[in-house]
């Protein structure tokens, strides 16, 4: 029986990833980078749209649904394709958006601090998700930028639930990959699905991730895979993205056809020691 159920996880695996390596060929890439003059700094974004979806949509036809991608510390904007092209796939647009310049201090905890110093950091990426949105308001203005889908990895997702907090009424739904700082919303307002590592370098701190209970009556759905922290981006081996991206994809399907998702399966996948 347990051999049966791993067959059948390892053909789920496979079929995910012909799906999108089929699908990501329907899929347009677009980088732009904007300036912004009142804090004298670029900022760059990446589009991932589904090409027929776009043509739709610049008929006035539809209106896209917006999925915005925040990068994990020192991880580039563009290295989360395998979950950019999920969400255009499934005929969001997809908006990668670079919140690091090379000029910017290196991210430091200062303990006793708002998510120990992080604070200036989160607003930085508020006021970068602002401006691209009001850029792309022109771009593309068959979007609907009033009810976005929120994503990130690590310090990303941390700018994800920070935005989802200042903002709920424009959250559709959160997606985080191992966010450790800023505490989940619980007031089941909107879905939440949080991949949680198994990394002894990389620790939520207490309170962030709130117990089964909570859990269960906010929505939220908690995966807790066998994972480390920093293969939740392109970097990271097939096996775990393919995991990743079968379980966000039937969290985004069952929205889609208006049904209640059921609580993931942990996860599990290869592990190599990195620091």
């Amino acid at each position: 029986m347990t051999r049966g159920i791993s067959v059948l996880l390892a053909l789920g695996l496979v079929s995910a990833v012909a799906y999108f390596t089929a699908s990501k060929w329907a899929i347009r890439h677009e980088t732009l980078t904007f300036f912004d003059t009142v804090r004298n700094r670029p900022v760059a974004v990446d589009i991932a749209v589904r090409r027929d979806r776009e043509m739709q949509a610049d008929a006035g036809l539809i209106e896209l649904p917006v999925a915005i991608l925040n990068h994990g510390n020192t991880v580039r904007f563009t290295e989360y394709s395998f979950l950019a092209n999920l969400f255009a796939a499934r005929g969001y647009m997809a908006v990668s958006i670079q919140h690091d310049l090379e000029t910017d201090a290196p991210l430091a905890t200062k303990v006793g601090e708002p998510y120990v110093g992080r604070l200036p950091v989160y607003q930085r990426g508020i006021a970068n998700i602002e401006f691209a949105m009001e850029k792309l308001r022109d771009h593309q203005p068959n979007a609907d930028y009033d009810h976005l889908t929120m994503v990130g990895h690590s310090n990303g997702g941390d700018i994800s639930m920070y935005y989802a907090k200042l903002h709920p009424e424009r959250i559709r739904k959160v997606v985080t990959l191992d966010n450790l700082r800023v505490p989940f919303m619980i007031d089941g307002r909107f879905r939440i699905l949080s991949f949680r590592s198994q990394d002894p370098a990389f620790k939520p701190d207490p309170g962030v991730v709130p117990d089964q209970e909570v859990c269960d009556k906010a929505g939220i759905l908690v995966v807790n895979t066998g994972f480390h922290h920093v293969e939740m981006s392109d970097r990271g081996p097939d096996d775990v993205k393919a995991s990743i991206s079968s379980t966000v994809d039937q969290f985004l399907a069952s929205e889609a056809v208006g049904s209640v998702t059921p609580r993931p399966r942990p996860v599990s996948g290869a592990i190599a020691q990195v620091k």
